[in-house]
């Protein structure tokens, strides 16, 4: 009998309007948290009595809970007084982390986006500011977690947040292979020519058969540079993969392509498939054009008839 999940994390997540709560709570997100921005404070014990969304156990997601100074019924007294009566129940753990950034960076980012401060609509952004840091302070002082944001970028922000609160993050990975023939895949990441490699398709015997037989694959590896084109491509892959997840990638799409997309690509599609599961990815295969006719026999006849045509010209 498997023993029950720990109860997962509540993440207050407060800070100056500007510092990049915004970010936070979308990378959150994106790592797979349940994230909640601006929510009246009256409402934090009716969210976390309500039900779990279908097809997720009461505590499969951590939460994360936007709060500043324009949460209607904001003051630094109730968040902390609605913490403490958290942590007493005892049945998730819960922190606070606060988003910090220097005056001056807070002004000109204010002065770049053209935005009003919140708490100063009709005055500059540095008396906002200077009110709402006023307003905070408590909050900041009571912080189980502090990011000062100044010297830090969008992306960098997102590391950050990643770093600490996401743990590992490893992009949806998948592997395509497709036919030149029919235009090359738009949302590729990568794309790999593979038509160097011999092509079952003058092979009548192998013609009508596809990159999943056991004939076809055995005769595209036996050409002599499929190893080592392979090798290299999936020493590539390793080095680069973990990189794109680190950035918080959501999808990355590696694409082989021959002439047809039916025989060479599928082939090497599903070959790379194997190694990388065997170097610990999970990665999900996609043959755009394996149900497609013979584009290579097609291709051929129609440059042939164009060549006679030309010929019969001169």
């Amino acid at each position: 009998m498997n023993a029950p999940s720990a109860p997962k994390p509540i993440l207050i997540v407060t800070g100056l309007s500007g510092a990049g709560k915004s970010t936070s709570l979308r990378t959150l997100e994106d790592a797979g948290w349940e994230t909640v921005d601006n929510l009246p404070l009256a409402l934090l014990g009716r969210l976390l009595a309500a039900p779990a969304p279908a097809g997720h156990g009461e505590s499969e997601r951590p939460l994360a809970i936007g709060i500043d100074a324009r949460t209607r019924g904001f003051t630094a007294d109730t968040v902390l007084a609605s913490v403490a009566a958290l942590r007493n129940r005892k049945d998730r753990p819960i922190e606070i982390l606060f988003l910090d950034c220097s005056d001056a960076v807070l002004e000109l980012r204010y002065d770049e986006t053209r935005r009003r401060h919140p708490l100063a609509l009709d005055r500059p952004a540095a008396d906002g500011i200077a009110r709402e840091r006023e307003l905070l302070e408590p909050l900041r002082r009571a912080a189980d977690h502090l990011i000062d944001s100044s010297d830090l970028t969008s992306k960098g922000l997102q590391q950050a947040i990643r770093q600490r609160f996401a743990g590992p993050f490893e992009s949806t990975l998948t592997l395509l292979s497709f036919g030149f023939a029919r235009g090359v895949p738009r949302n590729a990441d990568f794309v790999f020519d593979m038509r160097f490699l011999r092509n079952p398709y003058w092979d009548e015997t192998l013609r009508p058969l596809t990159g999943l037989d056991a004939d076809v694959r055995a005769y595209v590896q036996a050409d002599p540079l499929f190893e080592t084109t392979l090798a290299q491509i999936e020493t590539l892959l390793i080095t680069l993969l973990p990189r794109y997840g680190e950035d918080g990638k959501a999808y990355v799409t590696i694409a082989f392509g021959c002439t047809g997309g039916r025989h060479r690509s599928v082939c090497v599609t599903e070959e790379m498939a194997r190694r990388l599961r065997a170097a610990g990815f999970s990665p999900t295969v996609a043959h755009r054009n394996l149900e497609s006719g013979l584009l290579d026999g097609d291709e051929t006849q129609r440059h042939s008839v164009q060549n006679d045509n030309r010929t019969a010209g001169r």
